[in-house]
């Protein structure tokens, strides 16, 4: 049974447009557990598509978060709002690249689904990186997301990524894509003076250290407590010595001429280098490929740190 309120909360009739509240319809229940025919059945009846739980959440969020691709596309067809905002003001959009359904993704995007939406929380490609979704993270960057996007707790979708420890994310962030972001990411965006290397460091992920400081993290960087990214780990520990490695060893003329190229040419770095006529290994080096690894001896065990 259905149990109705007649009067919609102000938030939910100017953000929806919407007739009603629902503690939870059928037409949710079908969307989430992924009854195609129930569903189609149910819109064929007269079912609002776009009626709204107590929680603002409409069916199309609910097929969404499941990754309900079939259910997804139905609700679409029947005029299901595209961009329509839960009580947390998540878009469907949130919730596919949360969930990490590519196909969901793509769907919501055919259908004119807003990329950078404004919120005042986490942006769709920062759920992708909370979910540690690289896929749907590449596909939300070629689409225009915003990688400075600040979220206000955690920051950038690259802080978000770096503390999730999601390197698979990160990395897609800091390659840059397309036109829109040739540059990709700034690998060392601040919120309260923290970049994405104090939460590597907080994180105690030597490859999220690693990649960061290829891609020119600064490791001498100092949050609003006047902490570097090597005071939030423990002393001798692994993190530690391989923080401590970057700190006293300085980058090389080489590497610093290699963030520079990044930082001049982004993705068109390797389609320049390639016209010089320069070996195939330099041609990698400047085009930011997989870096040469140096083993440094410790007296917890050997640890991997770029040269």
């Amino acid at each position: 049974m259905e149990i109705t309120r007649t009067r919609p909360s102000l938030y939910g009739e100017i953000a929806h447009g919407l007739g009603f509240w629902t503690d939870r319809s059928a037409v949710h229940e079908a969307a989430a557990q992924g009854r195609a025919l129930q569903l189609q059945q149910l819109i064929e009846g007269g079912a609002a598509v776009n009626i709204v739980a107590i929680d603002s959440i409409t069916p199309l969020h609910e097929a969404c978060i499941q990754g309900q691709t079939q259910c997804v596309r139905l609700l679409l067809d029947a005029g299901a709002q595209v961009d329509a905002r839960n009580i947390d003001a998540s878009t469907p959009l949130c919730d596919a690249c949360a969930a990490g359904s590519l196909e969901c993704v793509k769907l919501l995007l055919e259908y004119g689904a807003t990329v950078n939406p404004p919120l005042f929380t986490f942006s769709p490609l920062h759920e992708a990186c909370m979910g540690g979704n690289s896929d749907c993270v590449q596909l939300m960057i070629d689409q225009g997301a915003f990688m400075e996007a600040h979220d206000c707790h955690y920051g950038t979708p690259l802080h978000l990524a770096c503390a999730m420890q999601h390197y698979d994310c990160a990395k897609v962030l800091l390659s840059g894509v397309l036109s829109y972001f040739p540059k990709g990411a700034n690998v060392n965006a601040a919120k309260l003076h923290e970049t994405a290397l104090h939460h590597a460091a907080k994180s105690k992920s030597i490859n999220l250290i690693d990649l960061l400081v290829e891609f020119g993290g600064n490791v001498y960087a100092r949050d609003n407590l006047n902490k570097k990214p090597i005071h939030y780990t423990s002393q001798g520990s692994t993190p530690y010595l391989c923080l401590e490695f970057y700190e006293n060893t300085p980058l090389s003329l080489q590497q610093i001429s290699r963030v520079a190229v990044r930082g001049a040419l982004g993705i068109r770095a390797q389609e320049v280098v390639s016209k010089l006529n320069l070996p195939n290994r330099i041609i990698c080096f400047l085009s930011h490929m997989p870096p040469p690894v140096i083993e440094i001896e410790s007296p917890v065990r050997n640890i991997r740190c770029s040269s």
